[in-house]
């Protein structure tokens, strides 16, 4: 079943005097349990699509449809709410908040749902023990590694239950074990939770673990490969 499809999208930046197109006439269809890498060199569109996808920016021309939902008719503040129970997401730069414990981040997104407190902290135990870091629940992110750090912001996307989980280039500050085991983390949730994730990436190692990868350059999509099923 799709639960994300892009219509013929277009995306236009007009900040400058020469307008850059960053989209132009992607169509794509996102299957439940997908566990997809959209590639293509710097500048190419991958990032546009991805804030696309998750409602972060809506496109100049086409629609995204998240189950059905236009996310183009949604007013910014259905918007922010649907984004809040429906997507989760993972940074290259972490974006934890560092006066918060890595328990309090994780919680942070169930408190904004209004979810009671003991669903909070049963889910939040939950997922910090799923990526193994439930040692570190006490610690604040200045008191973490790269990796540590990388994990307690996947057990955030994670914590709401979200349709779909989007990663933008989440390996880029990694070295190469807290690499592998972050992709180990999110291939293991794949399987176990039947999470969609689509990442936005330049690393093999993430293409290596994809069941499916899509390339885009210059706004288009150029290829779209299946290397296994759902």
């Amino acid at each position: 079943m799709s639960i994300i499809e892009a219509k013929n999208i277009y995306k236009v930046y007009q900040e400058t005097k020469v307008p850059v197109n960053a989209l132009n006439g992607v169509n794509l269809k996102i299957e439940e349990g997908e566990f997809t890498a959209i590639v293509g060199p710097s500048g190419s569109g991958k990032t546009t699509l991805l804030n696309v996808i998750g409602g972060l920016d809506l496109p100049t021309k086409g629609d995204i449809f998240i189950e059905g939902t236009n996310l183009k008719e949604l007013g910014s503040r259905k918007l922010i709410d649907f984004r809040l129970r429906n997507i989760g997401f993972v940074f290259q730069a972490y974006n934890l908040i560092p006066v918060l414990t890595a328990k309090e981040n994780v919680e942070f997104i169930m408190v904004l749902q209004k979810r009671p407190k003991a669903e909070r902290e049963a889910r939040t135990r939950e997922v910090l023990e799923a990526v193994g870091i439930i040692d570190k629940m006490n610690s604040k992110p200045g008191q973490l590694s790269g990796g540590q750090q990388q994990r307690v912001a996947v057990a955030r996307a994670l914590a709401s239950k979200p349709r779909f989980i989007i990663a933008d280039e989440p390996t880029a500050n990694l070295d190469s074990k807290s690499t592998n085991e972050l992709l180990d983390i999110m291939a293991n949730m794949n399987k176990m939770y039947n999470t969609t994730f689509i990442f936005a990436t330049h690393d093999q190692r993430v293409m290596d673990k994809a069941h499916r990868i899509v390339t885009i350059d210059d706004g288009k999509v150029l290829s779209d490969k299946r290397f296994g099923s759902v």
